[in-house]
């Protein structure tokens, strides 16, 4: 069925086809652009498939230009391609520079020429080209590889859609939070395509119907590939401790924050698996930092201009897996080249005394954390829930704030959920082998 669901979602997502390369005197736009903006308000679980790159048509005429720096490449549709030589020889995919049962180069840069140009190139029954070289080394490229990586502003934004994913939808208090049933995502791949896809796009699924007990995330990992190791061990466990080394470990309130920014490298994708649960109190809160930061760079840019480059001390000093003295600097709101928030690094309860900024500088921090702070607890934006046993939430960890109300303390434990991190190496590597054993499949 899910693959029905898939085929149809994905023939209605594209209107009469892709082109991967601009036509000539034609200046593409990203087809990236505004992508992002949509909010969640859709069905509880949107299946969302990524569009497969169209179908290369046959090439109507190769050259060279730019004194044999330029391959330039006329396909029979109208459209062209440029490119450059030097990176053609580096690219060259016979046995001798490209190792192809590992899928990487043999060619060493060392050998290398920057300045090459081409000696001659031709056209072989209009799917592929020949070039030979100055040294008399011949290179083969077929059409629909080429095309696939043509250099324009297009094609570049199809290839990271399609590698990398990057639409997300935005949400609020109005999450419809995604379920799905742990078991489907267990043994079901179409499922398990879908747990992965929405968990990359709205930030956060619910898996239902998992035993109530120890051991099920770690079945979790086996599925996706491994857990993260950290301080805390594979798998970790919430509940009321006596001398508690975690804030967690207690039954007070959690204040929204994101695991482990005292971590280089903080664990991409967060589970949390209840076990047992307090009648009253311990409900659970989320919210989407992304919305949130894009909220308060409309209203205050210069809140998040602090909040995006000022570097925060975190720390982290215990025992538990093995005993540890963690330090690390993070920006609140990590963003890319283009300003856009990436990952957001706040856990108010492990930010460091230590602040290693000009004392003029202090009250503008503190003025601008307060804000995004205000706007994160905002009835708008924050979404309550409480888990039941043998729910498992998983959710993003650079993007999904979550936090937790207080409950009452008693002679037994009366809340217990085992949590574990994984990388989004880890679940981005999972998430495209099922997606092509998934959407190729016959």
């Amino acid at each position: 069925m899910w693959k029905a669901v898939a085929n149809a979602l994905l023939r209605a997502k594209v209107p009469g086809g892709r082109a991967c390369c601009l036509p000539p005197a034609q200046k593409g736009r990203s087809l990236l652009a505004g992508s992002s903006q949509h909010r969640w308000r859709g069905t509880a679980l949107g299946l969302c498939t990524s569009r497969p790159l169209s179908m290369s048509p046959g090439i109507q005429k190769v050259e060279a230009l730019d004194m044999g720096h330029l391959v330039r490449v006329e396909w029979e549709d109208g459209s062209e391609s440029r490119y450059p030589c030097v990176w053609l020889r580096d690219n060259c995919q016979c046995p001798r520079c490209f190792l192809r049962s590992a899928g990487a180069r043999r060619l060493v840069f060392e050998d290398l020429d920057v300045d090459i140009v081409v000696k001659e190139v031709s056209l072989a029954d209009r799917k592929k080209i020949s070039i030979t070289w100055p040294d008399e080394h011949a290179s083969e490229y077929e059409a629909e590889w080429l095309k696939k990586r043509c250099f324009s502003e297009e094609a570049r934004a199809e290839m990271r859609e399609d590698l990398f994913l990057p639409e997300r939808q935005y949400w609020g208090s109005d999450l419809q939070l995604p379920k799905i049933p742990f078991e489907e995502i267990m043994y079901n791949d179409e499922s398990a395509y879908k747990w992965l896809r929405t968990l990359k796009k709205v930030g956060i699924v619910l898996l239902t119907g998992a035993a109530a007990r120890q051991g099920e995330l770690v079945k979790l990992g086996h599925r996706i590939g491994f857990l993260r190791l950290t301080f805390y061990g594979p798998t970790w466990q919430v509940q009321d401790k006596a001398d508690a080394n975690n804030v967690a470990y207690t039954t007070g309130k959690l204040c929204f924050h994101t695991d482990y920014p005292v971590l280089q490298h903080p664990p991409g994708v967060q589970f949390l698996h209840c076990i047992k649960q307090t009648a009253v109190g311990g409900e659970s809160e989320v919210v989407d930092g992304f919305h949130v930061s894009n909220k308060l760079k409309e209203q205050n840019p210069q809140a998040y201009e602090i909040l995006s480059s000022t570097a925060v001390d975190y720390t982290d000093i215990g025992v538990d897996y093995c005993d540890f003295a963690v330090q690390c600097k993070q920006r609140i709101i990590d963003v890319d080249s283009r300003g856009q928030a990436v990952r957001i690094n706040y856990n108010n309860a492990t930010r460091d005394t230590v602040f290693d900024i000009p004392a003029e500088k202090v009250r503008p921090f503190y003025a601008a954390l307060k804000e995004f702070n205000d706007l994160l607890n905002s009835t708008e934006h924050k979404f309550t829930y409480k888990l039941k046993p043998g729910d498992v939430v998983t959710f993003d960890n650079w993007r999904v704030l979550h936090g937790r109300q207080s409950y009452q303390s008693g002679s037994e434990v009366t809340r217990h959920l085992e949590g574990a991190y994984a990388d989004w190496d880890v679940v981005m590597s999972r998430l495209r082998l099922l997606r092509k054993r998934v959407l190729n499949r016959d």
